[in-house]
């Protein structure tokens, strides 16, 4: 079993406290003027800490603060903020314009994508970013020497083209997450 190290355990640490704050609202609370809990901070180091302990090894392989570079932490920031909401809003539209029009033609099946992304977390992140967008499953991450492919279950294959089906499916977002993983 992978020993936890410091730094995985800090790094992880960092963002359990920041997504604590977001889900409790004390953000809301301190932009508002009312102040925050000393009580609620106390908490969320703790429950911060206690799910760094136990999960920092799983999450954090080596460079445990490689998303801290701040290139790479705003690159990320606008992936989640403008690039991700985008291609979903898109999805969305695609898929509710099938659902309320039923002569629209629909056409099931899977293809096989090809992927310059060659890290766990970068393959992780497109692969759920493709599964998050409607009309799109990823089924299968093959992970060989020169290139990575994904297989897609797809709405509606637009094309059987492996280069065409991918750039229809992961539009910018393969684009974006490559500079943040490689």
């Amino acid at each position: 079993m992978k020993k936890t190290t410091f730094p995985a355990f800090l790094s992880t640490m960092i963002v359990c406290f920041i997504f604590w704050i977001l889900i409790t609202g004390m953000l809301a609370d301190l932009i508002e003027g009312e102040g925050i809990s000393l009580q609620a901070l106390i908490a969320g180091i703790l429950v911060s800490g206690g799910v760094a302990l136990f999960s920092a090894r799983f999450f954090i392989h080596e460079h445990a603060f490689y998303l801290w570079h701040p290139k790479r932490f705003f690159i990320g920031l606008f992936y989640c903020i403008i690039v991700f909401p985008w291609e979903l809003i898109k999805a969305n539209c695609d898929v509710a314009r099938r659902a309320l029009s039923p002569s629209l033609p629909v056409n099931p099946g899977i293809v096989k994508v090809t992927t310059e992304l060659t890290s766990d977390y970068g393959l992780s992140a497109l692969a759920n970013s493709i599964t998050l967008t409607p009309g799109t499953i990823t089924m299968d991450v093959v992970e060989e020497v020169e290139k990575n492919y994904l297989y897609i279950h797809w709405i509606d294959v637009g094309s059987t083209n492996e280069k065409k089906a991918g750039d229809m499916i992961k539009g910018r977002m393969e684009k974006w997450l490559r500079r943040i993983w490689k």
